[in-house]
């Protein structure tokens, strides 16, 4: 029997190729073999997603970089311009009349009633207080007794005292004749007339008393005052009354303040300076008074810086030694509205100025090694610069070298700006 000839399905021995098993049928359909997809490996997963792990890898280390990589430092800058630039020395202060006259009570009396209020206006040579003499006091039961009795003391005395001045006066005529006759010695001449005039005296005295112990005697009957006119107290200027001191009518001593009175138009400004910015202050430099309630600042004038400082304790409980500068108003009057004596100021005195100089801002500069320093910006880098600073007022300083016109420099650098580093700015 002829073998038959071999096909595909047949290995090489002739024996017939195995062939795999068909599934099982699915449904009524005729049975055929699942086709393998091209885009699944040996394992059935999805080629793709190897591409989607590296990616996803690749954007997180992206993502790291770009977390950690320096970012330029935030900052504030500004430009250096050119400008008016002036120094002061700001302190707080106070207005005061310049002639203040405080008026006294020339006598001891009755002060009767003060008509004047403060404010009213006075007048040269106007009476302002009235003083009656004082009412002397009665004496009482006992005090009179005593008096009569000093009376009596004081006559009988002065009886004694002329008795012996008579007798000491005829002593001394005798006593002169005998001298005349060269009867008796120059020496017992000289006594006699010692003894006459010991007499006198005592007749002086004695009369003294007696007037003494009358005169108490005198008060005692008195039923009324003395009868003295009262003194009246006159202003010597024209102005107007600044305090009354003793309103209500009292019993005043010599010398007692009555009340004061000043032209509240001639007006000065007091200012407490620290003794060290005294030192810089000199007389004819300009100032300005502000905070005193109007809408523009009163001009003054340095007139004196006073040779003696004080010690005055600050709020804060420090010690400090201060210095008076007087200044004079130079504002009209129409200018100053109701500003009075003893109002409260704010005090600018213009120790240096000019018109046109190269300034920064204080808060871009810091002081390192004893020299100042800036942080100047170019395309978005930072540059450490040191420059030289001149007069300096409170938010400006005067840059002498350093630094050009126009030029952008960092304000208030902190620790995180460095030189060369990369900064952004957010003000300018």
């Amino acid at each position: 029997m002829t073998n038959p000839t071999p096909t595909a399905h047949d290995d090489v021995a002739g024996n017939p190729a195995s062939t795999p098993p068909l599934p099982p049928n699915r449904g009524q359909g005729s049975p055929s073999a699942t086709p393998r997809d091209p885009g699944r490996n040996g394992r059935g997963r999805p080629r793709a997603g190897r591409w989607i792990t590296w990616v996803g890898g690749a954007l997180l280390i992206g993502l790291l970089v770009f977390g950690f990589w320096p970012q330029p430092t935030p900052v504030e800058a500004t430009r250096v311009k050119s400008g008016p630039l002036r120094v002061t020395v700001s302190e707080e202060g106070r207005t005061r009349i310049r002639h203040r006259f405080t008026i006294s009570s020339p006598v001891a009396g009755q002060l009767r009633r003060v008509p004047f209020k403060a404010g009213a206006r006075i007048e040269t040579n106007q009476v302002l207080a009235v003083i009656d003499p004082l009412t002397p006091p009665l004496l009482d039961a006992r005090s009179r007794t005593l008096s009569e009795a000093r009376r009596e003391t004081a006559l009988a005395q002065l009886e004694k005292a002329k008795s012996l001045r008579y007798f000491a006066a005829r002593d001394l005529e005798r006593s002169e004749k005998l001298h005349k006759d060269s009867a008796l010695s120059a020496q017992a001449l000289e006594q006699a007339q010692w003894k006459e005039t010991a007499a006198a005296r005592e007749v002086s005295t004695a009369e003294s008393a007696l007037r003494q112990a009358e005169a108490e005697l005198a008060v005692f009957r008195q039923s009324g005052g003395p009868g003295e006119s009262p003194v009246e107290v006159r202003s010597s200027i024209s102005g107007s009354v600044l305090r009354v001191l003793e309103e209500s009518s009292r019993v005043v001593v010599s010398g007692a303040p009555i009340l004061e009175i000043g032209d509240p138009k001639d007006l000065e400004a007091v200012i407490e300076v620290l003794s060290r910015d005294g030192t810089q202050i000199q007389p004819n430099m300009k100032v300005e008074l502000d905070h005193w309630g109007g809408p523009q600042p009163i001009r003054a004038i340095v007139r004196l810086v006073e040779p003696s400082a004080f010690t005055k304790v600050s709020a804060l409980g420090v010690q400090e030694q201060r210095v008076n500068i007087i200044a004079d108003l130079v504002t009209p009057l129409d200018e100053r509205g109701n500003l009075g004596d003893q109002f409260r100021i704010e005090g600018r005195v213009i120790t240096w100025e000019s018109e046109n100089v190269l300034k920064a801002p204080s808060g871009a500069l810091f002081h390192r090694d004893d020299r100042w320093w800036v942080f100047v910006v170019e395309s978005g880098t930072t540059q450490l610069r040191a420059v030289k600073v001149g007069r300096q007022s409170g938010p400006e300083a005067q840059i002498l070298e350093g630094l050009r016109e126009g030029e952008v420099i960092v304000m208030y650098p902190s620790d995180r700006v460095r030189d060369k580093g990369r900064v952004k700015i957010i003000a300018l």
